[in-house]
Parts: C-alpha cells; sequence; structure tokens
C-alpha cells in the first residue's frame, strides 16, 4: 500500500506519526511519500522538503512567501501524483494541504483525500466545510463535537479523540529532578511561557510574555520560568531570550518539556492545542495572544464563539481567562497569574474544567493514533 501524508508544522508532525506508527502496526508494509518532521521521520517517511517551509500563519505572515509557497504546492501535488498513492492523508495546514488536494484531485478524481484535524468551522467561516468537501473525502476529527459539522458539508467523518490523552508524561520524580537540576527550591513559584510553535507568533509575543512575568516576579520574587520550544523556533527563542532581564530556561527535549510540564505551577500560553497539553498535566494557565492588526481585525469580525480556549470550549466553561488581540496586556495578564496562584478556588475551578476535558477526548481509551489509523484503513477498505 502506497500512502501519500502531508504535515506543516509540529503539532501536524506529532499527529502525523502517531498516525503513521498505528497504520504500520495494523498493515505492516506501506510505502509512505510526504512532508513531515521527525515524528514522521521516525516512521519511515523521508520529507520531500523541511516541513518547518510551510510553518507561518497570519495574513501578513504568509503574503512575503506567497510565490515561494505556492511553488511549494504545485510541487508537491506533481509528487503525490509521481508517487502512485492510493490515499492522500494531509494533516492540518488548510491553507496549503487543501490547495495540493484540489490540484491533485483536478488530475486523479479518483484519489482519496483524508484529512486529519476538521476545520474550526463551529468558530469561524462556517462555509471551509462545503468548500473543504469539494477535495476531501473524509476526515478525522480530534474534538467529539465536530462529526455533525463535516458530515453535514457530505465528508465522513470519525470522531477519534485527541492525541494529548495519550502523550507520556512525566512522573512527581522527575518533576523533582528537573527542579532540583535546574536549582528551583520545592516550594519556588514555577511559570511555563509558551508563546507558540511559530516564529511569528514568538516574535510577537515574546516581549509582552516576558514583562508580564517581570511584573509577576515583582510580587512573587522567587518565581523561576522555563520556556519550551521546538526544533524549528529554538535558535530564534534562545537569541530572544537572552535579552530578556531575567532569562529563563529554554528547553528542547522532549523528556525535559514533560518534567516541566510536570513541575510547573502555572503556565501563561498562546492560544491553541497547548491549553490540552497543559489539561492533560493539570497545570492552571492564562491564555494570551495577538496577531498583526490586520489579521486580527479580520479574524474578530468572523468569529462565531465567545471563547478561543480548547479547554473551555470542550468543558463547556469559561473558566481560562484569555487575554486576546488589545486585551492582550502585560498587566493585566501578570494579575490574573497573580490570582491563580494565591486563590484555591480559582485553581480548583480550572482543575476540575481539566478532569472533565480529558474525560470527554478519550482518557483512559484507545490510543487516538491508532483510533485514527483504523479510521483511515476502514475508509480505504483496507481493515
Amino acid at each position: 500500500m502506497r500512502l501519500y501524508v502531508i504535515a506543516g508544522e509540529a503539532s501536524g508532525d506529532k499527529l502525523g506519526g502517531a498516525l503513521m506508527a498505528g497504520i504500520n502496526g495494523l498493515a505492516p508494509g506501506v510505502d509512505w511519500s510526504g512532508i513531515g518532521g521527525e515524528e514522521m521521520g521516525a516512521q519511515g517517511l523521508t520529507s520531500l522538503f523541511p516541513m518547518e517551509e510551510l510553518s507561518v500563519m497570519g495574513l501578513m505572515e504568509v503574503l512575503p512567501k506567497y510565490r515561494h509557497l505556492k511553488r511549494r504546492i504545485a510541487e508537491t501535488a506533481d509528487h503525490v501524483i509521481e508517487s502512485g498513492a492510493e490515499a492522500l492523508i494531509t494533516i492540518d495546514s488548510p491553507d496549503f494541504c487543501l490547495r495540493v488536494a484540489r490540484l491533485v484531485k483536478e488530475k486523479r478524481p479518483d484519489l482519496k483525500v483524508i484529512h486529519y484535524v476538521a476545520p474550526s468551522v463551529w468558530a469561524w467561516r462556517p462555509g471551509r466545510a462545503a468548500k473543504m468537501a469539494q477535495v476531501v473525502d473524509h476526515v478525522l476529527a480530534l474534538l467529539p463535537f465536530e462529526p455533525p459539522y463535516m458530515e453535514a458539508a457530505g465528508m465522513s467523518c470519525d470522531f477519534v479523540g485527541h492525541p494529548v490523552v495519550a502523550e507520556p508524561r512525566a512522573t512527581g520524580a522527575d518533576a523533582a529532578a528537573f527542579r532540583e537540576t535546574h536549582m528551583i527550591g520545592e516550594d519556588q513559584p514555577l511559570a511555563l511561557c509558551l508563546p507558540g510553535s511559530r516564529r511569528g507568533e514568538v516574535k510577537r509575543l515574546g516581549a509582552r510574555f516576558d514583562e508580564a512575568l517581570m511584573q509577576l516576579r515583582d510580587r512573587e520574587p522567587g518565581l523561576r520560568v522555563v520556556l519550551p520550544t521546538v526544533r524549528g523556533v529554538a535558535p530564534m527563542v534562545r537569541e530572544m531570550t537572552a535579552r530578556w532581564p531575567v532569562a529563563p530556561i529554554v528547553v528542547e527535549n522532549a523528556d525535559d518539556k514533560r518534567a516541566a510540564f510536570a513541575a510547573a505551577d502555572i503556565a501563561l500560553a498562546a492560544s491553541g492545542t497547548v491549553s490540552l497539553e497543559l489539561a492533560a498535566n493539570r497545570v492552571p494557565m492564562v491564555i494570551a495572544y495577538d496577531a498583526n492588526f490586520l489579521t486580527w481585525h479580520v479574524i474578530s469580525r468572523m468569529l462565531k464563539i465567545d471563547t478561543v480556549t480548547l479547554v473551555n470550549l470542550v468543558s463547556d466553561t469559561r473558566v481560562i481567562p484569555e487575554f486576546l488581540g488589545p486585551e492582550c496586556k502585560p498587566r493585566d495578564i501578570s494579575a490574573k497569574m497573580l490570582e491563580l496562584l494565591e486563590e484555591d478556588a480559582a485553581r480548583d475551578e480550572q482543575m476540575a474544567a481539566m478532569e472533565e476535558v480529558m474525560r470527554r477526548l478519550g482518557e483512559g481509551g484507545e490510543p487516538p493514533g491508532l483510533r485514527a489509523a483504523r479510521s483511515v484503513l476502514e475508509f480505504l477498505g483496507r481493515a
């Protein structure tokens, strides 16, 4: 069996790696082609070009690279055809992936296209589902309320669970060892700083996150900060944080990141799936995000929901505080973080919501990567 798989960023690479592992286990001998990162490479994929080229977002970030991305779209579509794959599996990154799928479908309308991660049509741009149905046959959804939206547009869709419920977590001993290694006292507050996995996000949010944490440190003098990052932006993060008044501990290794999550008392994070990672580790959090003025103006006018944090959406609560767009102000962010550190009731409320989120996402059941693999093989008639 020949399959072509595309991921465009770190989170997609994780999904792709787990999916490929599941398919490799259920149907050994697959010939893989496509685009991905380290996780997918470990499962047998040689990437057509570095996945990091696709890790851009926002109107103003994409425009300077438009011609290059357009060439990559055409190159990838040609490669799909040449590979002889019986199915194309695209993972998130819809602006790139679905353009590739459209070009491929024009030449091979019989090719099955499976998209992993349903578009957030419940949040904004509901017309995307109908447009997506023109080139996608089957969808793998991460959230339990998504299949009806996809099916209404004419695609089959399975809820396969969110990968966060199956990710390994550090133990209390790992957390204690992390603190000891970095000389962080047992009672010393530790904050996670998570400004995103894309260069544009880190550049835009880094200074504001630093300022918020500095203000929090004024009230909590012993505060230490750790900043987990990913390969594609690690050099940029290290260069940026070296200029901060108090440089954080920067960790890139997966084991160190897990230990940092287990050791942390609180987190300041950009909007995105990281809120679910924090929920899985039961870390109280504050979410903050901003975008280029034009990008934010467009998105904010199109939003159909009153929260962008997945923990809030899946739990049907609004317990995770958000500071978005014009409200992304260090003073307000630091004040809310201080409240979470000092008030048991605020932390307990978040903890209860996190427990419910993990239950709804499938914690304790079959790993999502394996469920996704079964869905793909059943759809292709290969189960």
